[in-house]
């Protein structure tokens, strides 16, 4: 007897949407709605699974964008690592000098003069 034709719902496509946007793995996601297989998965929610990351990671961004416009000083360093290249780079520290040499003079042997 083959199973009933899948009918994605509203919510099952919000669910599906949310957890791709949270990086749950495809397999997974298909165990929570109750489908057999990634594939089956794919095939009813192409869409959901397409757009949920990259709608989160634009949230994310925007988000720490705003803050670092802000003058939030971290979220716009945050931001130009990742967005202008910027780097961290080690602190100019003077290397330190030796002190010279101890010497010692000799002093002439003799007699008294």
């Amino acid at each position: 007897m083959p199973r009933p034709k899948l009918k994605p719902t509203s919510e099952d496509r919000r669910l599906v949407k949310s957890l791709a946007a949270c990086g749950v793995r495809q397999e997974e996601i298909a165990g929570i709605i109750g489908v057999r297989s990634p594939k089956t998965l794919r095939k009813h929610f192409r869409e959901e699974l397409d757009r949920g990351g990259p709608e989160a990671n634009f949230t994310v961004a925007q988000s720490l964008y705003k803050k670092a416009i802000s003058g939030d000083t971290e979220a716009a360093k945050f931001w130009l690592k990742c967005r202008a290249g910027w780097k961290d780079r080690p602190a100019f520290e003077v290397p330190p000098i030796p002190p010279p040499a101890f010497i010692v003079a000799q002093e002439p042997h003799g007699g008294a003069s």
